[in-house]
């Protein structure tokens, strides 16, 4: 296949993502504009990150003038199981990829793309990968900004309930694997309890959100690495 035709397939692998990432990304929007940040800026901020847990756990730090160490590794928690894609990815392209398209490349690794890549029977051209990282980042990028004019007439009412869209778009995620892996389950309940601990402990310590997910995250995730490790395959 050369690569016109893999570029073309990257393309069209890509739509149902980008389609996916709009009402998503337009909930950032929204949200964005509610706690007070321009439109421009919130359509850089997306265009720039292209993470949507790491966007919505960040506004409330940017908005908040939380500590760029705070906000620095709360991204670092979050986002760190790019790099392990990026490394997975790395055993499955083909030989013709240079250091600069890796690099530059690598941007466009999220969940969608990487398990899209992953399924690929042969190897991973840079055409095929170009093609299919495009169609996402527009429907990202584009979401954000259709979120960023539409909350600018939608009744406060209605842009406060779109604005509740995230936390079901995270439930719809951890519900399925936590009913078929008890681990998982065990995880997200420990998580929990622990946010809630430190929410009642914020009353007498400051707290910052960003460091409450780094918290609940290193904890329970640790805890759980720890008694229940996965066994090799």
């Amino acid at each position: 296949m050369n690569e016109t035709n893999n570029f073309i397939k990257g393309i069209k692998d890509g739509i149902p993502i980008a389609l996916g990432y709009f009402p998503v990304s337009f909930t950032f929007g929204i949200m964005a504009i509610t706690l007070g940040i321009p439109p421009y800026i919130a359509v850089l901020i997306s265009l720039s990150n292209l993470t949507s847990a790491g966007q919505f756990a960040g506004l409330p730090l940017f908005i908040m003038d939380g500590a760029y160490i705070e906000l620095a590794l709360t991204q670092l928690i979050i986002n760190l199981r790019y790099a392990l894609m990026s490394l997975s990815l790395s055993q499955k392209i083909d030989k013709n990829w240079r250091t600069i398209d890796r690099m530059l490349l690598s941007f466009g690794i999220t969940d969608e793309i990487f398990a899209v890549s992953a399924n690929q029977e042969t190897k991973i051209s840079r055409s095929y990968f170009l093609g299919l990282m495009i169609l996402p980042i527009l429907g990202w990028t584009s979401g954000t900004y259709a979120g960023c004019i539409a909350s600018q007439m939608l009744d406060p009412k209605l842009q406060n309930a779109l604005g509740l869209a995230i936390y079901g778009m995270f439930l719809a995620i951890i519900i399925p694997v936590a009913k078929k892996d008890n681990d998982v389950k065990v995880v997200i309940i420990m998580a929990a309890m622990i946010s809630i601990m430190l929410n009642y402990l914020s009353t007498f310590i400051n707290i910052g959100s960003g460091f409450v997910i780094i918290i609940c995250t290193l904890i329970s995730a640790g805890v759980m690495a720890y008694i229940r490790p996965k066994e090799d395959e």
